[in-house]
């Protein structure tokens, strides 16, 4: 038992690495992404901070510098948006812009009254940026440079996030496909031992049967051998609900009160007399007919009966009730016991889970598969308080006429 809640303890383990690890490098790939996209809005800065001084040169009166030079550096910037205008705000020279209308090559700054709205828009965005540089001619005339991210910036801006959908919905399909490989692997151990635990059983049940046939021959007790045979009898009904994991079983159409009467009518006799079972079912529920395999469905409610009878350590009451509403038949298991943490309302259904001091942490797992795989249905926690006891609820799809 210890062994196994450690395997399964390891494997809560292994996921929380595998989400850490994707974690980390989702931030190290964001790390490096938005470094990537500040250098180059730096470097682009430069460029025009070169701009903006070349500018400043060739507009001088007294400048020495080489004026091609000079407009080779203007001329050379093909990509960044660039606004020019002087301290009144009227904009002076732009480049790079994709205009609403064509504007014509040797009149640059005439320009329609929609292009230059279109304009004077882009200035008002602007001037809201660290996008500015100040261009100071003389002491009396300064002019002011705006120029927008180039294509390739804004795009490389957008990556980092484009980057964290795709590794997130990378790290989504690696999770889910470890954990339908792990779960597949869990399903086919629980199969095969379910399938080897029932054929092992078959041959000693075959034999206690000859046994129960021969020993009242030789003069044992009728009554003796009666009870001999009623638990070789559950034996065998044991070991077909084990031959039955891993292989859709054949259901029938079943009445459903009376089918949970039949179920507990083994655990009736067998719990302590100071528990108190009761089965009651309301209006309309005398009708609820669903699809069963009734061993299996048995399996399940003997399964949560001796969990609350454990629960309540041999003394309270244990009520059972079936009702229906539109399309389903309810029924919940309410018992007085010690009750389970709102935490662990989910992880009592987790292969290996108990707060036993002995069992395997299976029983809820199996109860769980039979009810939701094989039946359709649902089973869940529907209340507990620690202390004062717990309700199961079960969900089964109705026979619709």
């Amino acid at each position: 038992m210890a062994n196994l809640r450690n395997i399964y303890d390891s494997r809560r383990i292994y996921k929380m690495v595998f989400i850490v690890v994707s974690v980390v490098l989702v931030g190290i790939f964001l790390y490096i992404s938005n470094n990537l996209v500040n250098d180059l809005a730096e470097q682009e800065r430069s460029r025009m901070q070169i701009w903006a001084n070349a500018t400043r040169e060739l507009l001088r009166e007294n400048s020495d510098s080489d004026v091609n030079f000079l407009l080779s550096i203007i001329e050379d910037n093909h990509n960044i948006p660039v606004l020019l205008v002087d301290a009144d705000g009227a904009i002076l020279q732009h480049r790079n812009f994709r205009l609403p209308e064509p504007v014509d090559s040797l009149a640059p700054l005439d320009i329609s009254e929609r292009n230059r709205q279109f304009l004077e828009n882009k200035l008002a965005a602007l001037r809201n940026s660290r996008n500015k540089i100040e261009i100071v001619l003389d002491d009396s005339t300064t002019q002011y440079l705006y120029y927008e991210d180039s294509t390739l910036l804004r795009r490389l801006a957008y990556f980092p996030y484009v980057q964290l959908v795709v590794l997130l919905i990378f790290v989504a399909i690696a999770y889910t496909a470890l954990m339908s490989v792990k779960r597949a692997e869990q399903n086919k151990v629980w199969v095969g031992l379910s399938k080897e635990t029932a054929h092992q059983l078959g041959t000693p049940i075959s034999s206690l049967m000859a046994w129960t046939q021969l020993l009242p021959t030789m003069g044992v007790d009728p009554d003796v051998v009666a009870d001999m045979d009623k638990d070789v009898q559950r034996l065998s009904t044991i070991a077909d609900r084990f031959s039955k994991i891993g292989s859709m079983p054949d259901k029938d159409e079943a009445d459903l009160v009376p089918a949970v009467e039949e179920a507990l009518a083994y655990m009736r006799a067998r719990i302590p007399k100071r528990v108190a079972l009761t089965i009651t079912s309301t209006p309309g529920a005398a009708q609820a007919r669903v699809m069963l395999c009734k061993p299996l469905f048995a399996w399940v409610m003997e399964n949560l009966t001796k969990n609350a009878v454990d629960a309540m350590d041999g003394e309270g009451k244990l009520d059972i009730t079936v009702s229906v509403s539109t399309r389903q038949a309810i029924i919940l298991v309410t018992d007085t016991g010690k009750g389970i943490a709102r935490k662990n309302f989910k992880n009592v259904f987790t292969p290996g889970f108990t707060t036993k001091k002995r069992g395997w942490g299976l029983g809820l797992t199996l109860v769980k598969r039979i009810i939701e795989e094989y039946h359709a249905g649902r089973i869940y926690v529907k209340d507990s308080v620690p202390g004062r006891g717990t309700t199961f609820a079960i969900e089964l799809p109705l026979i619709v006429n």
